[in-house]
């Protein structure tokens, strides 16, 4: 019975060692793209008209993961500046409240991608993605700073 046991273990330890490996060969293929596609099967995105629906309710943590040069050419009134380099570095400073609810954006939504897959594996519960990013917004036409 031991052996049977032991057998099975070895069986399933060199199954999850090639599961692992696999995930991080495909990992190692994709491009910057594929990462953001990816990213945006598992994040809450919101048309740039939502966004400002809640922008115009309040109580909203804008963060704009840019950075500091773009965020200085123009932004959304009271959003946080915190480049996607450093975001994992600085949101529990900025953004201590894991339930506040989040939007984050970026020149179009591929950074804000990313940045919304990593706040949620640091634990934040209401983070969404404005769809089109800056651009949307300005497209828009509102308000900016």
């Amino acid at each position: 019975m031991k052996r049977k046991t032991y057998v099975l273990f070895v069986a399933l330890m060199m199954g999850a060692i090639f599961a692992f490996q696999g995930s991080l060969a495909f990992a190692q293929g994709m491009s910057a793209k594929d990462m953001v596609d990816e990213a945006k099967k598992s994040i809450t995105m919101i048309s740039v008209q939502e966004a400002k629906a809640l922008f115009d309710k309040g109580g909203v943590a804008f963060i704009d993961c840019r950075t500091e040069k773009e965020y200085r050419s123009g932004h959304i009134p009271g959003a946080i500046n915190i480049p996607r380099g450093l975001l994992e570095f600085q949101i529990e400073n900025k953004i201590p409240d894991k339930n506040a609810t989040v939007v984050m954006y970026c020149k179009t939504g591929g950074r804000a991608s990313l940045a919304c897959c990593s706040l949620d594996k640091m634990g934040y519960k209401n983070v969404k993605n404005m769809d089109g990013g800056w651009q949307a917004w300005m497209k828009a036409g509102y308000p900016v700073e």
